[in-house]
């Protein structure tokens, strides 16, 4: 059914037969679709076309696009390059896809560096990296930054607390460029109710 937020795919025929035990769960941030009007994708055509490449147990969270299934396959590169070509048949653009492990979201939460920041989820954005940059412009973050903002550069995570919105925040709109690497962000409530979804 669909609930205005998330969307669970099932089908009997699917689950009738025990899932593979090879099977992991994974989690797929999409980025720039159903956003002003571009790059439309219902959820639901989302959930067939990862069916057609074997996901199953496949959840959806919102229209922005999050996305959490398994799969055999355990190529994360492979997995993604899959997705955005299954995409591109289709709807006729390419989305840019992260396909993250349930591991990958845990170790995020766990070295959250500034936890105080979590009463306040929207405040508190998580930008999921491709991966370790290697000539980050660290110095110029830090001359963007508003004297409200901070920012921690982790291992495969940027990430930044804004207490006045990412909406007008010049760091938050350089970021990408400024470490070298392609990004997704999400909120700190967004990444935990995948976290849930993941796990459930």
């Amino acid at each position: 059914g669909y609930d205005g937020k998330i969307i669970f795919a099932s089908n009997p025929s699917l689950h009738a037969h025990r899932i593979d035990d090879q099977m992991k769960t994974f989690i797929a941030p999409f980025r720039g679709i159903n956003v002003g009007g571009k790059n439309r994708l219902p959820m639901k055509e989302l959930v067939a076309f990862l069916e057609v490449l074997g996901a199953r147990e496949i959840k959806t969270y919102i229209q922005s696009g999050n996305v959490v299934f398994r799969s055999a396959e355990r190529d994360t590169s492979k997995l993604s390059a899959r997705i955005s070509l299954e995409i591109k048949k289709h709807r006729g653009f390419e989305p840019y896809v992260l396909v993250l492990g349930l591991d990958e979201i845990e170790k995020a939460i766990a070295e959250n560096p500034f936890p105080e920041a979590e009463a306040d989820p929207s405040t508190l954005h998580l930008g999921f990296l491709t991966c370790a940059p290697e000539n980050p412009d660290l110095k110029k973050c830090e001359r963007l930054k508003k004297e409200s903002e901070r920012f921690h550069l982790g291992a495969s995570v940027f990430y930044l607390h804004a207490p006045e919105g990412v909406g007008r925040s010049k760091l938050a709109a350089s970021v990408e460029k400024l470490l070298g690497v392609p990004m997704t962000y999400r909120n700190w409530r967004t990444v935990c109710i995948i976290r849930e979804m993941a796990k459930a």
